[in-house]
């Protein structure tokens, strides 16, 4: 393709005033790439071979819980089909159910339901038309899995290591894809923590966690490697690792600083390597990609590690990070230059290794250039050039619509040099889809560029006429975008002549002016032919005089609640009117009270720290914008520093570090205060002062002495708030004994070991834990050691009922406190194994009996033998009659002697008893013995159930009793013991026996106030009971009236009266209701004769109640039975017959009643007697 010559023409103008300058860019193109130009006259097809213009990566990794997309996308004229390939073969898209292609695309949608395994595969998109196929580049599909990847289930047993000695514990993530990222976390209570990594502890690149030397404090039982896996956002945490470290001799570890302090040190060790292993190792990796060198090494000290490259010091690039301590060498992307011979040495005060990384560096090829489209006319000339480069140099393939061009028909004007295809006067038949493939071992690269023989008339593609104004003194580009085959001739008139320097015609048909002045301005016409035809387009430009800022804005440093004024003027072209904008940090102001505008002046009142910031001036009209910029910094107080930290602890010194705060644009220095009294908090003092660029000192302090610290920051201004304080500190290690040592078993086969905690004020440092050390007693064995913050340590697997000897210390940053006092404690328990046998009873008594058995052998006890324990209850009495209880009850007996014995007591006569004894250590009890039975014999009864004395004459006292409630025996008799109690002249005490059927006896009174005190006791064969003793009260005439029952006082009857009482009430009311109606009732004199009759057809509506009282007469009882009932209701006549009668009730005199019996007959009721009932009597009162 040729471009031919270009003609410049000016068009007169008149002249204007200066005006403002704008650029001016008017585009020429060749063609679009949709093969479609776009003109004023409508559009112009071009017909285009395939060009893919989006496609998946090589490695696509999708989710198969999702719909997996497989992108390509292309695009020519006319629209391409598309076709797929997978794993080389033909890939038939319709006959499968599971996957789908776009419409006009060939992008591949695949719902993989079922089995979406089968999916993975390599994929090759094709897109096809009449003038030739383009093909993407090989796409490996891959998935996640479904489910998240877990490490395997195992068993982790517990790391146990030596003080002093390297440790590495492997981490193996599950794989990805993608690799997931790893970490290491552990508990610090009650927060999980990363696990803290510095010189001695570091993750490697594998994530295996890696200690130099392990220490005390590194003893947990929970480190945790965590896999994160990002694609879905799931971390997988692995089994926790239990680490104890443990020691034979007193060591003093030092917090931060790798120091061990002992009796008899411990060994220093030379360093080895922990990774990688040997002396010499080698890392092949591609240009490009990222490249970690890690050496780890063990030793005590910590050993150093230092690098060297070639022979060389290494040089720390920009393109490289030293990371991880100086254990690793970071570089993100790999060049050629990055190869050879990297060496790190390790190093203590005990000697050193090195071990030799050799760096190869190789490469995927690379695009140095790629073959480009190429659009020819008829006989024109054209090459694609496919150049590239990698290690080893990739080898260049060409193909035509994705077959080799060996194999493709020969074409005479075709030839292939190398990395370059070249053409000679083409022809239609030399459109086509060109591949270029360079690969090498390591990768390839497939590029596609096709070839278009047309034949075009010119078009110019754009708006035509266009008014352009522009600023002077400004560059402007006039561009004309235009198609044509064969390439059309450009031809460019403007204003004058366009020559000089500042004119110039660039390759593409550009036209750029200069420095465009006033005199440039007019018409531009841009005229395009070839031999098909021509076409044109003119641009009128305006020049206008350029903006300038006469006033800017000047940074200011203020203090806070100050006013602050921020000027800003323009000069600008008077036919370009301009706006003023402010601008605060890229954000617009926004105006209110305190921020308002003087005219293109920003105005700010009392100012505080959030109106610190850049504030822009922007001054802009139709054509360009200007602008200036000012800083207001507000001056105040600094803020309180933050994140107090103690660190690097000895007996006499600190270290304090802290989070400077915000200096306020004031230089700062700074004061530390302390507080040490610890029965007067608050009371802070003055410790020492710093230079404002520090964040970190060491104190120098009293030692065996609380200590908080706080930092207040210090300006011109003034001083800050004060910090929060610091932890409290005290400079030493612990120098208290754990108390209340004690190991005690709580499971067959462990031990709790338990002492009491030492308080805060006995830390003396931070980080306080225990020491615990055992091991068996008369044993030759070690002493084991653990690691614990807790009060309490469990030991498991030992022996049942084991002793051992325990000791505890504290230990914190600082070292180890004394040890405690060396205590025995057991193991646990396990239930005893025999019964005691022969279990026997004698000296059998009424309440107790001597209990006889053979002991258990102390081998079968399975613990400390604590007790032997009786288990009895009582079976039945000896009475047949009497029910008892079966309640089962135990006694304890300790151990006193070879042959046991002991007194069971508080046992009830006369009863039947079953037993057995079982022994007992701390924990459990064993097997029951043989049951054995045996009865007590009599005993005395227990008091009677209840004992009542009674007024039933005024002369006399009623007393009853009942069984006693444990007779303890067959009951013989009761005694009954009486006398006075207030009588003016003493009685003797009276006894009464009484036969076992007999529970009450009456006595006479001398006198109403006369009292008496009864005792009653039952009698068996062995003798008497318990007395029951209890006094008469004090019986008078009221009290006796009182004591009768007064049935006008009992409730119910007084229930019953109210009850009639209204029925009454309610009769009443119905009989008025009834009279006021109107009706008659028949009246009639009191005679003894009947009634008169009464018409029942009355037509006064007077009512007939003979019948009902017929009824009435003939329910009511005679006189005479009336009179019969009366004289047998309670009348005393009748056993006199009228003469004197006397009776004893009870046994005891009562009184005499007298008089006199009278015949019915004889009474005379004076007239005629007439009984009514209830409702002659209502209708009487009506």
């Amino acid at each position: 393709m040729t471009y031919g010559s270009f003609i410049f023409i000016a068009l007169a103008l008149p002249k204007k005033k200066k005006m403002k300058r704008v650029p001016l860019y008017i585009h020429f193109t060749t063609i679009y790439s949709t093969g479609v130009i776009q003109g004023f006259n409508g559009s112009l097809e071009i017909l285009q071979p395939p060009t893919i213009i989006k496609q998946s990566m090589k490695e696509h990794i999708v989710d198969p819980k999702d719909t997996m997309i497989i992108e390509c996308e292309a695009q020519g004229n006319p629209h391409p089909i598309f076709s797929w390939r997978r794993n080389g073969k033909y890939f038939n898209v319709a006959r499968d159910s599971q996957v789908s292609m776009r419409r006009r695309s060939g992008t591949l949608d695949i719902y993989a339901r079922n089995n979406p395994e089968q999916y993975e595969a390599e994929y090759q998109c094709i897109a096809s038309n009449e003038y030739g196929s383009a093909y993407s580049h090989k796409i490996r599909l891959q998935l996640y899995s479904e489910s998240t990847p877990m490490w395997p289930k195992e068993i982790l047993e517990p790391v146990v290591v030596s003080v002093g000695l390297p440790l590495v514990l492997s981490c193996n993530p599950p794989p990805g894809p993608p690799k997931p990222e790893t970490y290491w976390m552990t508990s610090s209570f009650p927060t999980t923590q990363p696990v803290r990594q510095d010189r001695r502890v570091s993750m490697g690149v594998n994530g295996d966690l890696y200690f130099s030397n392990v220490l005390f404090n590194d003893s947990a039982s929970d480190y945790c490697c965590n896999a994160r896996f990002p694609y879905k956002n799931v971390i997988q945490q692995k089994m926790p690792v239990v680490v104890k470290v443990i020691t034979s001799e007193y060591v003093l570890l030092q917090a931060r600083v790798t120091v061990f302090s002992v009796a008899r040190t411990v060994a220093e060790a030379a360093p080895t390597w922990l990774s990688p292993r040997g002396s010499s190792s080698s890392i092949l990796v591609l240009h490009g990609e990222e490249l970690l060198l890690e050496c780890i090494a063990g030793g005590v000290p910590t050993p150093h590690i230092t690098w060297t490259k070639n022979g060389e010091d290494l040089v720390v690039t920009s393109r490289m990070k030293v990371k991880n301590f100086n254990k690793m060498i970071k570089i993100p992307k790999a060049s050629f230059d990055d190869a050879g011979e990297y060496t790190c040495t390790a190093t203590n005060r005990i000697g050193y290794i090195v071990h030799t990384i050799t760096v190869m560096v190789k490469a995927a090829p690379f695009w140095l250039e790629k073959p480009t489209n190429l659009v020819l006319a008829p006989e024109e000339n054209g090459r694609l050039i496919c150049r590239s480069d990698g290690a080893p140099r990739p080898t260049i393939n060409w193909f035509i619509n994705g077959e080799p061009i060996e194999s493709a028909t020969p074409q005479p004007n075709r030839q292939v040099s190398g990395d370059m295809l070249s053409f000679r006067s083409v022809t239609v038949e030399n459109t086509a889809v060109y591949q270029c493939n360079a690969s090498n071992q390591y990768g390839y690269l497939l590029a596609n560029a096709y070839v278009s023989v047309l034949h075009a008339t010119p078009r110019i593609h754009g708006p035509r006429n266009e008014l352009m104004k522009v600023i002077e003194g400004n560059n402007v580009f006039l561009e004309c975008r235009y198609f044509g085959s064969p390439v059309p001739e450009l031809s460019k008139y403007g204003q004058g002549t366009l020559e000089g320097n500042r004119f110039k015609t660039h390759s593409n048909g550009t036209l750029e002016i200069k420095r465009i002045r006033v005199e440039d301005q007019g018409t531009y016409l841009c005229v395009v032919s070839n031999v098909a035809g021509r076409d044109e387009s003119q641009v009128r430009i305006e020049v206008k005089e350029p903006m300038l800022i006469v006033t800017r804005p000047q940074s200011m440093k203020v203090i806070r609640g100050s006013d602050v004024r921020f000027e800003c003027g323009a000069k600008a072209d008077v036919t370009t009117p301009v706006t003023t904008t402010w601008m605060k940090d890229k954000n617009q102001v926004t105006l209110g009270w305190r921020l308002s505008l003087d005219e293109s002046n920003l105005i700010i009142s009392n100012v505080n720290r959030g109106d610190e910031g850049n504030y822009t001036c922007v001054i802009k009209n139709e054509l360009e914008q200007k602008s200036a910029s000012a800083c207001l910094m507000v001056m105040d107080r600094p803020d309180p520093p933050s994140n107090l930290e103690l660190s690097d602890p000895y007996e006499r010194t600190v270290r304090l570090s802290w989070v400077p705060g915000d200096s306020n644009h004031s230089p700062i220095k700074g004061k530390i205060q302390y507080d040490d009294d610890d029965w007067l908090p608050g009371k802070w003092k003055n410790l020492s002062t710093y230079p404002g660029n520090l964040n970190s000192v060491i104190l120098h302090l009293s030692p065996f002495s609380y200590y908080e610290f706080r930092v207040i920051a210090i300006n011109e201004i003034g001083s800050s708030r004060p910090s929060r304080p610091s932890m409290r500190f005290q400079s030493s290690a612990p120098d208290v004994i754990p108390k209340n040592v004690k190991g005690v078993g709580t499971w067959r086969n462990n031990m709790e070991i338990s002492w009491e905690p030492l308080t805060y004020r006995e830390w003396n440092g931070p980080h306080l834990k225990y020491l615990v050390w055992w091991r068996r007693r008369d044993s030759r064995e070690e002493w084991k050691n653990a690691t614990t913050k807790w009060q309490k340590y469990y030991i498991y697997d030992a022996d049942t009922f084991t002793p051992y000897e325990i000791k505890v210390q504290a230990v914190n940053d600082f070292g180890l406190g004394p040890e405690s006092p060396v205590v025995i404690g057991y193991s646990g328990e396990d239930r005893p194994l025999t019964a005691p046998l022969n279990l026997r009873v004698s000296d059998i008594q009424s309440t107790q009996v001597t209990v006889h058995w053979d002991p258990v052998a102390r081998n079968s006890i399975m613990g400390e033998l604590k007790e032997y324990k009786l288990y009895y209850w009582r079976d039945s009495s000896q009475l047949r009659w009497l029910r008892v209880s079966r309640a089962m009850k135990s006694k304890a007996f300790p151990v006193n002697s070879e042959e046991p014995s002991g007194f069971l007591t508080e046992l009830i006569p006369y009863s039947n008893y079953k037993m057995y004894i079982v022994v007992a250590n701390n924990q459990y009890e064993g097997p029951p013995s043989n049951t054995i039975h045996f009865s007590t014999p009599e005993g005395v009864p227990s008091a009677p159930r209840f004992f009542r004395i009674q007024q039933r004459h005024l002369d006399s006292i009623y007393v009853d009793w009942d069984l006693p409630a444990e007779p303890n025996g067959i009951i013989t008799g009761y005694s009954l013991k009486y006398q006075t109690v207030n009588a003016t002249r003493g009685e003797e005490l009276r006894v009464e026996d009484f036969p076992p059927n007999v529970t009450s006896f009456s006595i006479r009174r001398y006198d109403r106030y006369t009292r008496y005190r009864f005792s009653v006791a039952a009698r068996t064969r062995v003798g008497i009971g318990e007395w029951h003793t209890e006094e008469s009260p004090h019986y008078t005439t009221e009290i006796y009236a009182q004591d009768q029952v007064d049935i006008t006082t009992q409730g119910w009857f007084i229930g019953i009266m109210c009850a009639v009482a209204l029925i009454v009430l309610i009769l009443l009311i119905v009989c008025f209701i009834k009279r006021s109606r109107g009706g008659k009732y028949p009246v009639r004199e009191k005679k003894d004769i009947s009634l008169e009759p009464v018409d029942d057809k009355d037509q006064e509506g007077s009512f007939d109640y003979r019948e009902e009282e017929r009824g009435l007469q003939r329910g009511q009882p005679s006189m005479e039975a009336m009179i019969k009932r009366s004289d047998s209701d309670d009348s005393l006549v009748d056993y006199g017959e009228g003469g004197e009668i006397s009776f004893n009730e009870d046994g005891s005199f009562i009184g005499q009643y007298t008089g006199t019996r009278r015949d019915v007959r004889e009474l005379d009721f004076g007239g005629s007697l007439e009984l009514h009932s209830p409702l002659n009597t209502i209708y009487s009162l009506a």
